[in-house]
């Protein structure tokens, strides 16, 4: 089995999408393990560290507390003996994720309720009192669904 060349900062960040001051931040908090450095005094990441940055951005994106994170790549610093540790940590990472996940479900239930609702009056041609609208400016500004259209509409569209 061959093992790979290291890959640079630049390499690293156009992989992950990360800026190569946010990885020189990600070890300079300890959010990733220290690397080690090519002759000429560079980062050298090998896919192990890669992978570890991957991770970091997925914890960091679903909600991880930074200390959190800094404490998980402490265990792995510790080897196998920290396996136990890392899953609970991991756990406890995971229902907080599932937590909001139903609460997202719940809150995306009640955003869809109202986009019918608004749906429902423009149908019907009604302010939000269920009131007929009879202006015919209202009603069309009513259906916009941009504000660069009701420039456009103000700009060109009669008064009444």
């Amino acid at each position: 089995m061959t093992r790979q060349q290291p890959l640079g900062i630049a390499q690293v960040s156009a992989r992950t999408g990360l800026s190569k001051d946010t990885l020189r931040w990600y070890e300079k908090e300890g959010l990733i393990p220290a690397l080690p450095r090519d002759s000429a005094g560079r980062r050298a990441f090998d896919e192990a560290s890669v992978r570890i940055v991957d991770l970091v951005v997925r914890l960091k994106r679903t909600g991880m507390p930074i200390g959190a994170i800094r404490e998980f790549i402490q265990l792995v610093g510790l080897g196998a003996q920290s396996h136990g540790r890392r899953s609970h940590l991991l756990q406890a990472h995971r229902d907080r994720i599932l937590q909001q996940q139903r609460q997202l479900a719940a809150d995306l239930v009640a955003v869809e309720e109202k986009i019918r609702h608004y749906e429902d009056l423009i149908s019907a041609g009604l302010d939000c009192a269920g009131e007929p609208v009879t202006n015919h400016r209202v009603l069309a500004l009513q259906r916009l669904r941009t504000l660069d259209q009701k420039e456009d509409f103000c700009d060109h569209a009669p008064a009444s």
